[in-house]
């Protein structure tokens, strides 16, 4: 009697559970793919521009701007649209346009009470507690690169490839820091010479071309001659005859271009360029201030990348005054963060290296001289000091960045993986001996924003299982004082598949690496499923975190609903892991990534529902490489592929990138024949997608063009989409087209 009344009550629950899922919706590509008509509302929200002015938390939104007392939560309105736009009409200098809403107000001076409100052609300083403008900074039609100096003298920006340093309302006022160029409108187009951009192809962390000292007095900006780098032959097919817009593009061995650095004094009108010597064949990066504006840091690298030095300069004068640090490996060095001063001691600064093995922090005393001698590293390179410097932070685990400071107690908050390599923590560490302690929860991946005094945090963080939530949170009891923010489920009423998570061996039979497998919706283990491995797998990327659903992506969320087994890998190669796990791969791209991709593989054919006659493979850029190269090492295995905007042959690559993790074609024609997909064009045997944007300018369509021609040489025949005019990453509603595209591909060649 018993066994039947639990026989009844298991197929009641069944059919509740399967009642429940039926009246789920389903996801369309419209709900999960950027640019799709209901994205927005599938997405996580968020608090924008929530920050810090002073110890006070600003929450801005269209219509008004409150402040948040982080002790007790209260709220005070500090001015409303209406308010702005009275005060903005009573300024008589110039005409301002009208404001339409606050998004995008910041406030720079922790001790005043000035907002600053950008337009097209000026920035607005605006004085909210005597409600009047203090001054306004006029800037060029097409400004772009706006960077505003601290203190609010003065703002740089750049029209074109040209750069200007604008000071008061007037347009007469601004002055160009490019002399070539001094009338933007007759400034030639070719790009020779460019100005206060990002230089080297946005590597070694290098995202803006200009860099103000701390009180706005100087501008150390980038001047980028690209005169003698080949021109790639992009082309414009909008007008009747196409038309050619090529692109600079230095190539894998070939001849780049040279960067120098320049400061302009506010005071005197005049710039000087710091005296580095010939920078043919080098790598300026990690500008930096001393804290009373007198000497500028540079890190600079050779071309092979190895060797790296830390060279101070003096700003008046350019002079080169001395190498502080200089730091040696075999593979390559990669310093990716400027220095920090201290706060309170203007003789002590923070550098970040791999040293190690792992991204730490270690604390440089400029009066403290030692007699310079070379060092072993613990990463497997070697160093030479010229000062005295202690080590901050230790461990395998690698500091992310460096939120700020708490003066009073002389600690810096870093956020670091020291949790996990999937999670992103905030601690906060003791300068004087290096003790850490944690501020905020253990889970989940934290963005943070510190305080000016270090007293409080804007915790914005993620968990698997929380969408977000943004808290205020004092630092010196770890205490959540106001939760500002909490996210519903966006998927909420969707019928979302199961994910898990878990680690599996790489190639090398040690290391562990993370996995997120994404089963079908409504999932059936007696069932047989297609499966699909999503990979990027190359530097500075990392697929899986410990946020919502552990990161997972929305094409792969509706390829589930659709009927297959996602798989996704960090294989040895990626980011977080440390500098051994990372450089592995070097002068041999596609190798041991491939090893442990087929690790996942292996995963995958364990599983009794996986059918193992049908796995396909896609992913983009690095991602494209190893999708294609997955496809052509191993035909018996995979069905089925997409790749997109693949790397085909590295020396078609760009210098910076490419030369660091491979060298140069001449000095390693082993490994790029070896990681030259052209060459394993005959053993293409599944149906393989290339899709490329028309004008890529990262990955250039030469790779995919000249894997066509060697596919069709060798007699085998892959697919071909291409998107005119977009670049490495399709956008707007061509992005949803996109997904479209690819899951037709897999819904009838893999299905």
């Amino acid at each position: 009697m018993k066994t039947k009344i639990n026989l009844t009550l298991a197929v009641f629950l069944l059919s509740a559970l399967t009642t429940m899922a039926q009246n789920l919706k389903s996801f369309t590509l419209e709900d999960l793919i950027p640019g799709g008509n209901n994205y927005f509302n599938c997405s996580i929200k968020n608090l924008y521009d929530v920050q810090w002015w002073g110890d006070r938390c600003i929450v801005p939104d269209a219509e008004e701007i409150k402040a948040v007392n982080p002790r007790n939560g209260k709220e005070n309105l500090l001015f409303t649209v209406g308010e702005a736009n009275r005060d903005f009409a009573a300024y008589t200098a110039v005409k301002l346009p009208r404001v339409f809403n606050l998004y995008g107000t910041t406030f720079p001076d922790p001790d005043r009470p000035i907002a600053v409100i950008r337009f097209p052609e000026y920035v607005v300083y605006y004085n909210f507690e005597f409600r009047h403008v203090d001054h306004v900074i006029a800037l060029g039609k097409g400004a772009a690169n706006i960077d505003l100096a601290p203190g609010g003298g003065a703002a740089a920006y750049t029209v074109g490839d040209c750069l200007y340093v604008s000071r008061t309302a007037k347009a007469a006022d601004i002055r160009s820091l490019s002399p070539e160029f001094a009338n933007p409108a007759t400034a030639p187009q070719d790009h020779d010479l460019v100005y206060g951009q990002a230089v080297h192809r946005n590597e070694f962390g290098i995202m803006k071309g200009t860099f103000w000292s701390p009180k706005g007095n100087r501008l150390a900006y980038y001047r980028m001659n690209q005169s003698m780098v080949t021109d790639y032959p992009q082309v414009n097919i909008e007008t009747r005859i196409a038309t050619m817009e090529p692109d600079k593009y230095p190539m894998a061995g070939m001849t780049s271009h040279k960067v120098t650095v320049g400061v302009y004094d506010l005071a005197t009108g005049k710039s000087v360029d710091l005296e580095a010597g010939d920078p043919t064949d080098r790598y300026f990066t990690n500008v930096s201030w001393s804290p009373d504006e007198q000497k500028v840091y540079v890190i600079e690298l050779n071309r092979d990348q190895n060797y790296a030095q830390l060279v101070r300069y003096d700003a008046a004068t350019g002079h080169r005054e001395a190498v502080i640090y200089e730091e040696m490996h075999p593979k390559y060095v990669e310093p990716q963060q400027p220095l920090t001063f201290l706060p309170w001691d203007d003789s002590k600064f923070i550098y970040q290296s791999q040293r190690d093995g792992y991204n730490h922090l270690y604390l440089f005393d400029l009066d403290t001289p030692v007699t310079p001698e070379v060092k072993q590293a613990d990463g497997g390179g070697t160093c030479k000091e010229t000062v005295k410097v202690t080590p901050l932070t230790e461990g395998e685990w690698l500091v992310q960045s460096i939120l700020g400071f708490n003066e009073k107690k002389k600690e810096v908050y870093i956020a670091s993986t020291e949790v996990s390599p999937m999670q992103t923590n905030v601690y906060a560490v003791n300068v004087k001996n290096g003790q850490r302690r944690a501020i905020g929860n253990s889970e989940g991946v934290h963005a943070a924003r510190l305080s000016a005094s270090g007293n409080y945090l804007i915790d914005n963080y993620s968990t698997p299982d929380v969408p977000r939530r943004i808290d205020l949170i004092a630092t010196a009891g770890n205490k959540v004082t106001k939760t500002l923010f909490t996210a519903d489920d966006p998927w909420k009423g969707f019928n979302v598949p199961e994910i898990e998570t878990g680690t599996i061996k790489a190639a090398d039979g040690e290391t562990d690496l993370y996995y997120r497998l994404i089963k079908p919706v409504n999932f059936d283990p007696a069932k047989k499923y297609p499966a699909i491995i999503y990979v990027y797998g190359g530097p500075h990327a990392q697929m899986l975190q410990n946020n919502f659903r552990y990161a997972a992506r929305g094409w792969d969320i509706y390829m589930a609903q659709l009927g297959y087994v996602m798989l996704t890998i960090d294989n040895r190669g990626s980011s977080n892991r440390g500098l051994a796990f990372e450089n592995c791969t070097f002068r041999q791209l596609g190798t041991e990534e491939m090893k442990d991709q087929m690790k996942g593989v292996e995963l995958l054919k364990s599983l009794s529902y996986v059918d193992a006659d049908r796995l396909g493979v896609h992913g983009w850029s690095f991602g494209g490489f190893m999708t294609t190269n997955l496809m052509l090492t191993h035909p018996d295995v995979f069905k089925v592929a997409v790749a997109g905007g693949p790397v085909i042959d590295w020396k078609y690559y760009e210098v910076m990138y490419g030369e660091r993790y491979m060298d140069t074609p001449e000095a390693n024609p082993e490994g790029y024949k070896n990681a030259d997909l052209k060459q394993k064009a005959g053993n293409l045997k599944g149906r393989l997608e290339l899709i490329i944007g028309g004008n890529d300018p990262t990955c250039v369509p030469q790779h995919t063009l000249s894997f066509i021609r060697a596919c069709i040489d060798a007699g085998t025949h892959p697919d071909l989409f291409i998107y005119p005019g977009q670049g490495h990453n399709m956008v707007g509603r061509d992005r949803v087209h996109l997904h479209e595209h690819i899951t037709r591909y897999f819904e009838d060649h893999l299905k």
